[in-house]
C-alpha cells in the first residue's frame, strides 16, 4: 500500500493496477480532431492524466498515476480477469519442498528496449544493487521485508537464465511481489543502463542512481522492458509511449506485441475537460463517476463506445481515530480525556453504528457503490462475507447509543453525550481540502450522523501535505477521514498498515527515522494479534489454513474498529468501440491486456 490518499481520489482509482480509469480523468483543451490527426497513420490509444510523473525511475516512484506499468515487469504478473499469477519475464519457478528457495527461470532471449540482453544478471541487480541497497530510499524494499526479524532474501545467479531466492523463513507473499506492480511489488531494472549510477556518488556523498531518470531526462535514454518505451515528454502537456520493438510477447501466429503503435497521455487537472473531450471523441477512455454515469449512459450508442463495471473497487476508505497514547517532549500526542474516549473499543463501534453509509451510497455515489465492511477487498479470494461470520454495523443509531451508555457515558435532555466525568464528547474531524465534492458532502453526513447521536464533530479541513505530516510526522491529531491506495488480492500488500512498526500504521504510529521519540506508546492485545497472524499468513502455504488465518483477521479488525470503513464505489470506465479485445475489471483496469488490443478506425 501507498500514502493515504482523499476519498475523492479514492473514487476515481484505488489500486495502481486500475492504472487506465486514472488516466481518463483529465485533457488538455486541444482539439479533439486534431490530436487524432496526429500520427494517424499508426494505431495509436489516447488516454489523459490529472498530473505529470513525478520519475521515470521505478525505484523511486511514489505517484500514481506513472509510467511504470507500460514501461518495467517483473518475473511474474496477474490475470486482471482470473487473478492469476502468471509467468512474465520468468518462464517458470520452481520452490523447494521447505520452501526456503525459489528459482525462477528467464525466458530464452530476452531483450531490454535497446537491444541488450536481459539476464539473470540483471535479477541480481535489480535486487542486491538498488531493492536491498540502503544507499537508496525506495519503498520496494518493504514488499520483500520477512518476519519478525525483518529480514531480507539472499539472491544468487545460477546461470544466465536462472536465479535463486534463499529465504530467510518461509514466505507465501513472496510470488505476488515479483509482478512488477509498482504500488505492491518489484520490476527488473536494467544493469548495464544504472548500474554505474548505484556505484558513484554525487557531491553529498548519495548514490547517482538518486538523480538519474528524473523527468528531465530524456526519454528515449530511458531503457524499458515492458510493452512501451517513452517516445517523448513535454510538461504539463503530453507523454508519448512508443510500442518497445523488443518486448517478449508474440501472438500465436508469431507476430510481435503490442499491436498498438503508440500511447498517449494527455496532461490537464480539470476533470470536466476530460468529460467533454471524451463526449467530442478526442479521448478513447473516460472514468464514469457518480457525475456523469447518467449522462454517459444515455449516449453510448451514438458516441460509440461502452461502459465496463468492473464491480467494486479495489482499496480501503475510512474514518480512524488516533488510539496512540504517547507522549512527545512531555506532551500527549492526544488529549487524555479523548484518548479515553477513542481507545475504548464500544465507543468505535458505537462511531461505526451511528454512520448512515448506505445513505452515502445513494445519495453521493448514486447508488454506485457498495458497503465496505472489512480492510480486505470484496473481490479477494481472502474476503470473509458477512455471511460466514464477519462482524458488520449497519446504521443502528439506538445500538450507538446503548452502547456507550454501557461504558458511562450519558446524555443530556438536549441530546448531547458526556462522558462519565462531564466531560461534552467533541473531537476534530480531518479531511483533505482537495476533497470538497463528494467527499466533502460525505464528511458533512458523518458530521450529522454523530450528532444524532450527541457528539460534535468539527470538520478541519487541510490542504494534503499537512494531513499526511500530522499522521506521519507531529501525530498530533484526533479524528480523520481518507483511504489507502493499495489492497488487491494479496492481505500482505497491507502488511504496512497492520504490522504494529508498519509505516502505514496511523492510528498507532512509530516515529519516523530522526524524528523526537515517543514516551509511553502502548501496543493493544488486539493490535499485537492483528500483526502476529500477519506473520503467519506470510508463513502459511497451504491456501485453506491461510484463508482462515486471513478470516481470523478481519474478524479481530471488525471487532476492535482501528478503522471504520466506508463504501466501495463501483469501477466503471467508458472506452471506446474502437478499441478491439478489451477485458475490463477493478483489478486490472482496461489497459492490463494492452499487449493484445487492437484498434480500428472508424
Amino acid at each position: 500500500m501507498k500514502y493515504p490518499i482523499t476519498l475523492s481520489q479514492s473514487w476515481r482509482k484505488w489500486l495502481a493496477g486500475i492504472l487506465a480509469v486514472v488516466m481518463a480523468i483529465a485533457l488538455s483543451g486541444c482539439n479533439p480532431a486534431e490530436m487524432r490527426t496526429q500520427a494517424a497513420d499508426v494505431p495509436q490509444i489516447v488516454v489523459s492524466v490529472t498530473t505529470d510523473p513525478d520519475t521515470f525511475n521505478y525505484a523511486l516512484g511514489h505517484q500514481v498515476p506513472n509510467i511504470f506499468n507500460m514501461t518495467f515487469r517483473g518475473l511474474t504478473t496477474v490475470n486482471g480477469i482470473t487473478k492469476e499469477l502468471e509467468p512474465e519475464l520468468a518462464e517458470s519457478w520452481q520452490i523447494s519442498e521447505d520452501k526456503l528457495n525459489i528459482v525462477f527461470t528467464l525466458r530464452e532471449g530476452l531483450k531490454w528496449s535497446d537491444g541488450h540482453s536481459l539476464t539473470a544478471d540483471d535479477v541480481v541487480f535489480t535486487y542486491n544493487d538498488i531493492v536491498l541497497n540502503k544507499a537508496i530510499p525506495t519503498d520496494l524494499r518493504d514488499y520483500i521485508q520477512i518476519g519478525k526479524q525483518k529480514a531480507y532474501p539472499k539472491v544468487v545467479k545460477l546461470d544466465d537464465r536462472r536465479v535463486e531466492f534463499i529465504m530467510p523463513e518461509p514466505f507465501s507473499p513472496f510470488l505476488a511481489t515479483t509482478t512488477g506492480d509498482p504500488t505492491s511489488a518489484i520490476a527488473i531494472l536494467p544493469k548495464h543502463a544504472l548500474q554505474e549510477s548505484v556505484k558513484t556518488k554525487d557531491a553529498k556523498g548519495n548514490p547517482r542512481f538518486l538523480s538519474t531518470w528524473g523527468t528531465d531526462t530524456d526519454p528515449t535514454k530511458v531503457v524499458t522492458n515492458g510493452p512501451f518505451t517513452l517516445e517523448s515528454y513535454v510538461p504539463a502537456q503530453r507523454l508519448v509511449y512508443r510500442r518497445n520493438p523488443n518486448y517478449w510477447r508474440k501472438d500465436a501466429q508469431g507476430n510481435s506485441q503490442p499491436y498498438i503503435e503508440k500511447y498517449i497521455w494527455r496532461i490537464v487537472e480539470n476533470p470536466e475537460t476530460t468529460l467533454v473531450q471524451f463526449r467530442s471523441g478526442g479521448l478513447d477512455i473516460a472514468s464514469a463517476s457518480a457525475d456523469n454515469f447518467s449522462l454517459l449512459k444515455r449516449e453510448e450508442e451514438r458516441g460509440n463506445f461502452k461502459i465496463y463495471n468492473g464491480g467494486p473497487a479495489f482499496g480501503m476508505s475510512f474514518i480512524t481515530f488516533n488510539l496512540n497514547k504517547g507522549r512527545r517532549n512531555g506532551k500527549p500526542l492526544v488529549n487524555p480525556i479523548k484518548s479515553r474516549w477513542f481507545n475504548k473499543v464500544e465507543f468505535r463501534q458505537a462511531v461505526a453504528y451511528g454512520l448512515d453509509r448506505q445513505t452515502m451510497i445513494n445519495n453521493f455515489l448514486r447508488g454506485l457503490g457498495e458497503l465496505q465492511n472489512s480492510p480486505i477487498d470484496t473481490q479477494s479470494s481472502y474476503f470473509l462475507p458477512p455471511e460466514k461470520g464477519l462482524k458488520v454495523y449497519n446504521y443502528d443509531p439506538a445500538k450507538a447509543k446503548e452502547l456507550l451508555q454501557k461504558v458511562g457515558f450519558k446524555y443530556n435532555n438536549k441530546n448531547q453525550l458526556f462522558d462519565a466525568q462531564g466531560n461534552r464528547v467533541r473531537f476534530t474531524l480531518m479531511v483533505p481540502a482537495g476533497g470538497r465534492g463528494n467527499s466533502g458532502r460525505t464528511v458533512a453526513q458523518i458530521q450529522r450522523d454523530l450528532g444524532k447521536i450527541g457528539m460534535q464533530v468539527d470538520l478541519q479541513f487541510l490542504d494534503f501535505g499537512t494531513l499526511i505530516d500530522k499522521t506521519s510526522n507531529s501525530l498530533e491529531w484526533e479524528c480523520y477521514v481518507g483511504g489507502f491506495i493499495g489492497g488487491g488480492i494479496e492481505p500482505n500488500d497491507g502488511a504496512n498498515v497492520w504490522l504494529t512498526a508498519g509505516g502505514l500504521h496511523n492510528f498507532n504510529q512509530l516515529p519516523q527515522v530522526g524524528q523526537a521519540p515517543i514516551q509511553g506508546r502502548e501496543i493493544a492485545d488486539w493490535e499485537q494479534k492483528i500483526e502476529d497472524l500477519f506473520i503467519k499468513g506470510a508463513q502459511e502455504f497451504d491456501e485453506a489454513k491461510r484463508k482462515e488465518i486471513y478470516n481470523e483477521f478481519q474478524r479481530t479488525a471488525q471487532e476492535y474498529l482501528p478503522y471504520i470503513t466506508l463504501y466501495n464505489p463501483l469501477s466503471l470506465a467508458a472506452i471506446r468501440d474502437r478499441i478491439e479485445g478489451t477485458k475490463f475489471s477493478a483489478l486490472g483496469g482496461a489497459f492490463w491486456n494492452i499487449y493484445e488490443l487492437k484498434v480500428k478506425e472508424q
